[in-house]
């Protein structure tokens, strides 16, 4: 008996009884990056498991072994171990050229998960510091950086204790997300909580530091959203190299934009605000046009109206 295997990308390949995926790819023509010599050691002809997982031979020792040791998520798989069992199976080889072996062997991060990335659910956290520009046209450099690193580190702890992630920074706003290991519901609960304590925080720091001695007041705005997201580790060297990317994340980042145009410095978008088990007081829910989206977005605004930050100068 043989089956066929659709290895995406590139062909149809038929599968005899008892070969193992490896041989039959080789066999087809394909260029199969191997280097152990079919024992399990190198686990350069690994696989990404796209259908018929079921109709695969169970793991092996030696893929048990490798997988305790580099944490490969269960949809990897090594070629060389493999037998096909049924039809339907789809595989893709992860290991293509040169370019991808350094990346998944020379450069390999400890969770390949995120080197092969995952489609998950998550919260989308975006905050941005409001009225920094005065701050930074009338300071020297050395309290620009240091009030900035005292608001970092005010946001960073409540994120992190909330087990949000921080994604990336870009002048004085960050991005970040909740969910990496909790179901949607938690990240979404955990989102507002910990932009709930950044508000608060951020007025406690402007009571005791910021007014007395520097006579300025910071204001943040919030968005916050949830949808299917894409992550993974793009592995550019930069911050923790994990990325998360699709059109939930573009939603998320104009919500905290709106926080201007409503007047709120925390916007929550309707359909995470349903996701909320005890959701805290909204002052209005009203509906939003936002750029790229085709009808109007429907938003609960959960923070506080801006009292320094719409105006172009600080109280004296």
């Amino acid at each position: 008996m043989s089956c066929h295997v659709d290895f995406k990308g590139e062909k149809l390949v038929s599968v005899a009884e008892g070969q193992s995926l490896l041989d039959a790819s080789l066999a087809a023509g394909i260029p199969h990056y191997h280097a152990c010599g079919g024992k399990g050691q190198c686990t350069t002809c690994r696989v990404l498991v796209l259908a018929g997982a079921d109709h695969l031979t169970p793991e092996t020792d030696a893929e048990l072994a490798i997988r305790a040791v580099r944490h490969f998520p269960k949809n990897v798989r090594l070629a060389c171990q493999v037998q096909v069992t049924g039809p339907d199976v789809q595989v893709q080889r992860l290991i293509k050229d040169d370019a991808d072996r350094f990346i998944f062997l020379n450069g390999e991060q400890d969770n390949i998960t995120e080197v092969t990335g995952v489609r998950r659910k998550m919260a989308l956290f975006f905050i941005d510091i409001r009225n920094f520009t005065p701050f930074i046209e009338a300071h020297l450099p050395f309290d620009v950086i240091h009030i900035m690193r005292r608001m970092f580190s005010l946001t960073r702890n409540a994120i992190e204790q909330y087990d949000g992630r921080i994604i990336d920074t870009a002048g004085d706003g960050l991005y970040a997300v909740f969910g990496m290991d909790t179901k949607i519901k938690k990240a979404t609960e955990s989102a507002v909580l910990a932009g709930l304590k950044i508000l608060e925080d951020v007025k406690i720091f402007n009571n005791t530091y910021m007014r007395p001695y520097f006579n300025h007041n910071f204001e943040v705005g919030i968005g916050v959203h949830v949808g299917k997201v894409i992550y993974g580790n793009v592995g550019i060297g930069l911050n923790n190299n994990l990325t998360v990317m699709g059109y939930p994340v573009n939603i998320a980042a104009r919500l905290q934009a709106a926080t201007k145009e409503v007047n709120n410095s925390f916007v929550i978008s309707q359909r995470a605000y349903s996701l909320l088990k005890n959701p805290p007081y909204s002052m209005d829910s009203t509906m939003l046009s936002l750029k790229g989206v085709r009808t109007e977005f429907e938003v609960q605004l959960i923070g506080k109206p801006y009292q320094y930050a719409t105006t172009s100068a600080q109280p004296k």
